[in-house]
């Protein structure tokens, strides 16, 4: 088996080095504030954790490709502009966006149905629609905020299908 070495750093103008490191602090920070270990997201972004790692010091060998998978994974977007433009004021469309882990203080209703789990404040996306799934009869659609009932469509849409699959080719 042959060794794969990453491929050397190019030469980066120091403007251009800086902005990635900064680039690489803020994902790391967005990993803190949701509260994930890297070998949660690197696992979630398809990377490996040396990887998360170079990219959150701001390496400039790593792909581009790695870096917009780790913020996508984090819920995070890339968005080139020139210096002269302002940031967007409004909000990316997150339509079909689910998060790496979910926090159930985000969600009421959803922190309201997981009474029974103890000793986390986060759940994977399959534990956090098995537990809608399963207490469906007790949601309350009319006083959901939007952005939960955002949450369980993209949960629905995305993760339904998979564990539907084989009923539908038994006919």
């Amino acid at each position: 088996m042959r060794n794969i070495i990453p491929s050397p750093a190019p030469i980066t103008p120091e403007h251009c080095a800086a902005q990635l490191q900064t680039l690489g602090a803020q994902i790391r920070a967005q990993r803190k504030a949701l509260r994930l270990s890297a070998t949660v997201t690197a696992e979630a972004a398809g990377l490996s954790r040396v990887t998360l790692h170079r990219i959150e010091k701001g390496e400039p060998s790593v792909t581009m490709g790695a870096w917009c998978n780790a913020m996508a994974a984090l819920g995070m977007g890339l968005l080139a502009q020139t210096g002269t433009q302002a940031p967007p004021a409004a909000e990316a469309d997150r339509t079909g966006w689910i998060p790496a882990r979910v926090a159930l203080a985000d969600y009421p209703q959803l922190r309201a149905l997981a009474w029974q789990v103890h000793g986390t404040d986060t759940l994977t996306p399959a534990e956090a629609l098995g537990i809608y799934e399963r207490n469906a009869r007790h949601l309350d659609m009319a006083a959901m905020p939007a952005h939960e009932q955002a949450l369980l469509e993209a949960l629905r849409l995305a993760l339904q299908p998979a564990a539907n699959a084989g009923a539908g080719d038994a006919v």
